[in-house]
Formats: C-alpha cells, structure tokens, sequence
C-alpha cells in the first residue's frame, strides 16, 4: 500500500443549523405566558489546521469525505440549542487548498495555520426572537440554515530550504542519506525513488532541510515519468542543488546535457504552473553544482573535464562521492551559505492583521431573471436564505415569508419586470427552486396577521 500522497480531492460538508422552537410559556394561572421558544444551535464548521504529525495527504484518499456536525433544536423556556462542534481537519504543513475551478483558496504553512473550508449554517430562531410589538406570540419558528458544502482539491508543497534535483539514479537519496538522518530507499535502478525524502542537515551553526525531488526526467513538465507530480515540490525551495551522475552509461548523456535538460524541464513547469507562490522564479533561485560518484575513476576524469565548463557559466561545482563522503563537508557548508543568504534577503514577517471585509450587497439584495418557460426567477442570497428557513407547512411562516419579501421590494419588482396575477415566481436556484404562484393582492399584513397562532388569514383565501 502506498504511504505517500500529495494530492487529493476532499469533500466537504458543514453542519447544519438547528431550527428555532416555537413554544409557548405556560404556569399555573397563566394558560398562555407568552413564546419563549429559543434558538437553534450553529451547525459546525469544518476547518483545516496543519499538524506537526501529518507529512501526506494519504488519509483523504481512505476518507475523502469530512462532515461537521449539526446544531441543536431549540426549547422551551428560551433554551438555545447546543452549538456543533467543529470539524478539524489535519494538513501537512506545505498544503494549498483549491476550489473546483483551480482557484487557491488557502496556503497554509506553519504549524498551527487554518483555514475555514466549510461554514456551518447558523441556528433559526425560536418564536420568542421573532415577537414584536404587532405580533406578540408567534406560532412559528425559523429553521436553521443548510451548511456550506463544497469540493476541495489539496496539494503538498514540500516545505524545503535546499532541493536536491537531477535525473533519477544520480544519488540524490545517497546524498540526503549521507548529509541527514533520513533513511531513503537507495537502489541501483531508475525511479527508485517514488516519494519526496526530507531530512534535516546541519554546517556549523545552521541548520536546514534538504529534500530529495525524484521523477526528473525529459518530458516531465508535460506528465512524462513521475516529474510532473513531484514538480511542485522544488517551489518551495530556497536554493536548488543539481545532483549530475558522472558514472552514467547512457547514451546521449553526461553532466552538462543532463543541466541543461533539468533546467530547461524547471522553466517548462515554471511556464505552465506560474511563479509559484512567492519568491522568486525557479529559474532565478541560486543553484549548486554536485558532480556525484567520483569515487568511480572514470567518473573523477569526467568530473575534471565539465568542471571547468560549468564554472564558466557561473555556477559553483563541487565534487563528491555519497558512497565514500569525499567532499560532503565542503558542500554541506556552502549549502548552509545558500540557505542563511536566503533567510538573510527573506523580508521580515509581518505582524499579521485581520482585515474584514463583508461581501458586497446587491441594491435590493436580489435580481429577478425570465426563464425559458416563462417564469420569473428571484435570485439573491438574500431572499435563498429566508426560503430555506421557511416551514411551509406553517401558514404563519408562510405569511411571515411573504411579509419580508414585500418590505425588500420583490413584488414591486415583479410588476415592473411585467408579472400578471397567476405567473409562476420561483426563489433559489432554478433547479431545485421553491415555485410560488403570484398574487399580487396579498399584500403585506404589516408585521400582524389576525388568526389563530400558525394559521394566516390572507392564505386561507
């Protein structure tokens, strides 16, 4: 079974709210005390935090669907129902959240980070939130607001100072072996390597972390081999390391065409994917040169013949061997030079400020759309919320309903868009709509419509 994953699709869903109570209060002596029906609990949310523990998205490909729980009922007595509890969802650090249009929502790095993936709808409220001067003992309650649901798409970005990059079989797991304690698989046979190692490496008094990007080859930045899956990872890198195989005996290849295809692969990806989230490009990161396997003596002779190439390209070549750890000191110290000038030209955090800024509201909250049939159609987030926390089967409701789309203006609105008496209105989305038929005589009863509680005169008609 696999025990890496850096992408997977999640699902999910918020707890709903709880509906509002319509009570009552009742004692001795006092048959009808007035409503004092409470609140209905908000539905949980589902959050995503990065956790210290977590390093894959492996869990989501067994449980891609994560659900908050729903908000209690109200009671009587002006008891509000319990609130959900929340949905927390562990992430590795490195995680970009992305909506289903490929939209980053979230970047989450750094122990302890959220993001609210899924709101949980809010509680209706009881009868005894709704009284009013005019109406003073409501039959009816509010029921509580549907969650927010939605589909997710994850992806791990490796959280790295140094990315060791170069065709498979080069020694980038020897070489991430030899530095840190990381264990990786090593074998001799390409693609060796099947998931990102991390190991931790230190030069005097630095410390960093060095990853192992596997699945290098031509053609990766267009899905070829494993590239373009593990492609993501060096984003994140502040200095890249090329590890070049000067013992390979495939044809066409040696150190100075495998650089060249490896970057040309960088600025491929980078081209198609974009920046990146912050920093500078992959083609403008500082960059290292390891000339690997010189303990082979046929590979030293070619180690001394590149090297002055790519030295005249400007690049800083070193020559090593992660079998013998000939020249490891000398690289793991000019790697940890590389990674304390990144931290150095890093700018300073800033002291992070919550700004809200509330959504824009439409004048009236809704628009009014003729659909093929001829209907009329009322959208708005508005006039969707207040359906759904509608009990139809309460007249009253009903009649508190049409109550409040009167004062927004949506009957006004319908004359002048051309409705008659009798033309279908639909509220929400228009494949699961809530039709009405229109009448503009029922006019708005002014916050009191006499009758019974639960029952409204204009509706009996």
């Amino acid at each position: 079974m696999a025990e890496f994953a850096d992408h997977a699709v999640l699902r999910v869903q918020a707890g709903h709210g709880g509906h509002g109570c319509a009570s009552v209060h009742r004692e001795k002596f006092k048959p009808l005390g007035g409503p004092d029906g409470g609140n209905g609990g908000r539905g949980g949310s589902v959050i995503i935090e990065v956790d210290a523990s977590t390093s894959t998205l492996l869990d989501f490909h067994r449980r891609p669907v994560r659900k908050a729980a729903n908000g209690h009922q109200g009671e009587g007595s002006n008891r509000n129902g319990a609130a959900g509890p929340d949905q927390v969802v562990k992430v590795p650090s490195g995680t970009v959240v992305l909506d289903s249009a490929g939209q980053v929502l979230a970047d989450l790095v750094g122990v302890g980070t959220t993001f609210v993936a899924a709101q949980g709808g809010r509680g209706g409220l009881g009868n005894a939130a709704l009284a009013s001067r005019k109406r003073r003992a409501p039959g009816f309650a509010l029921k509580g607001e549907p969650g927010e649901e939605r589909e997710l798409t994850l992806e791990l970005k490796t959280v790295a100072d140094i990315g060791l990059i170069g065709f498979p079989s080069a020694g980038k797991s020897s070489l991430i072996a030899a530095i840190s304690a990381a264990r990786p698989k090593i074998a001799d046979y390409p693609f060796t390597t099947l998931i990102p190692n991390l190991g931790v490496a230190e030069a005097g008094e630095v410390q960093y972390v060095v990853a192992d990007v596997p699945g290098l080859i031509p053609g990766a930045s267009e899905g070829r081999g494993l590239g373009h899956d593990f492609l993501r990872h060096v984003e994140r890198c502040a200095a890249l390391v090329h590890v070049l195989d000067c013992a390979t005996h495939e044809p066409g290849r040696d150190p100075v065409t495998d650089l060249d295809t490896i970057e040309a692969e960088l600025a491929a990806y980078e081209a198609v994917s974009g920046p990146g989230l912050g920093g500078p490009s992959l083609t403008e990161r500082p960059r290292l040169v390891v000339l690997n396997k010189i303990d082979v003596p046929e590979a030293r002779d070619l180690a001394d013949l590149v090297k002055p190439a790519l030295e005249a390209r400007g690049l800083s070549v070193y020559e090593i061997s992660a079998a013998t750890h000939e020249g490891l000191r000398e690289l793991g110290f000019a790697m940890a030079d590389l990674v304390e000038r990144a931290r150095a030209s890093a700018p300073e955090p800033e002291a992070v400020r919550v700004v809200i800024r509330p959504p824009a509201v439409k004048d009236g909250g809704f628009e009014i759309v003729r659909t093929g049939d001829g209907a009329y159609l009322i959208k708005g987030e508005k006039t969707s919320r207040w359906v759904s926390q509608t009990d139809f089967t309460n007249d009253e409701a009903v009649g508190y309903l049409a109550d409040r789309l009167a004062r927004l203006g949506v009957e006004e609105a319908l004359a002048k868009a051309g409705a008659v008496p009798g033309d279908t209105v639909l509220i929400g989305d228009e494949v699961d709509a809530v039709v009405f038929d229109w009448d503009p005589e029922l006019s708005a009863s002014g916050g009191h419509a006499p009758g019974p509680r639960g029952s409204d005169y204009r509706l009996e008609r």
